[in-house]
Formats: structure tokens, sequence, C-alpha cells
């Protein structure tokens, strides 16, 4: 297993980390351990610029070889960005998760709805007692 865990980044339980762009926008992606879990990466449905998502919903979808897994939101926003590399090359999640291979950028109303939002979320050291049980 990987130990891979950003300390400038945040986690859900659901495994996918969020970066924190500007006051309202949040980049975010699958973790390193989640890609090792799904194995070779072979489809990422993205969801279309401008839509709205909220908070607990699937939003997009990630297939590999093994099963294909949700993407749920960690907050209430409209979609400001998708990367569209992953549509030829949605290996990027497996090779750089969170680098090259980010899913979305999600804009939150406000600043205060981010600020929220990112206090229900997992720190390095929280994600990894989450993953390693410990």
């Amino acid at each position: 297993m990987s130990a891979s865990t950003p300390e400038e980044l945040l986690y859900t339980p659901d495994h996918e980390w969020l970066l924190k762009k500007s006051d309202t926008v949040v980049r975010i992606g699958i973790t390193d351990f989640a890609q090792d879990q799904l194995g070779d990466v072979v489809f990422v449905q993205l969801p279309d610029e401008h839509a709205d998502v909220a908070s607990g919903d699937s939003f997009a979808e990630v297939e590999s070889t093994k099963s294909v897994s949700d993407i749920y939101a960690p907050l209430t926003g409209t979609v400001v960005a998708v990367n569209g590399e992953l549509d030829s090359s949605p290996d990027l999640v497996n090779s750089d998760p969170y680098g090259e291979g980010w899913i979305v950028e999600i804009a939150a109303e406000s600043p205060e709805d981010l600020e929220s939002a990112l206090g229900e979320l997992l720190d390095a050291d929280g994600y990894k007692a989450l993953t390693t049980g410990g």
C-alpha cells in the first residue's frame, strides 16, 4: 500500500482529496490509496462544467479494470473546471493522483460555505488513520 498522503490537502472518508484554490474554489481528485485500490483506471466520467452539485451526491465516476466507483461531492456548489486530459489519459488518476490526475474544481456559494464544508474533512493524519486502521 502506498503511503502518499500530502499534508497540505484535506480528505474525505470516501477517499477524495481537496486542495483549496481560492476563497470559494477547491480542486478535487481521488487519493493515492483509492487509485491503488481501484487498479488501472480506464475511464473517468466527468460532470459538465457549470453543473450544480450537492454535498454527498455522486457527480463523477472512475472506472477501472476492477470496478466502477462513484465520486461524491464534498460540498455543495458549481463545477467550474473539469480535467479534460482525463478523456484521453484516464491513467493520470493512477500515475499522478494529486497532480495531473485531478478530476474537477468546484466553487462554493460563499467563502463561509467553503470553510464550513472544509471543516468537516480529515487532515492528512486523520486520513492516514482511516486507511491504515491506526
